[in-house]
């Protein structure tokens, strides 16, 4: 399994709006994402401007059901 990209919780958050979740909702510091057409629902850490931990990403891959190679996709 390839390593999940870097990114950090901003970055993740506009590559998943690409992906098609959209923004519900944010609690503290993490933000609910939710896809459109399934009831898949994402929450991403939006820590400022750092980036997120390898486990971290690897959680938001699972839950919004993407490979590493698709989200490094949608990062650019």
């Amino acid at each position: 399994m390839p390593k999940p990209p870097v990114a950090s919780g901003p970055q993740v958050r506009r590559a998943l709006e690409k992906a098609g979740y959209v923004f519900v909702r944010q609690n503290g510091s993490h933000a609910i994402m939710a896809h459109v057409a399934s009831k898949g629902v994402v929450v991403v850490p939006m820590h400022g401007g750092k980036d997120l931990n390898p486990w971290t990403m690897k959680s938001i891959l699972d839950q919004a059901g993407l490979t590493a190679d698709e989200l490094r996709d949608l990062l650019k």
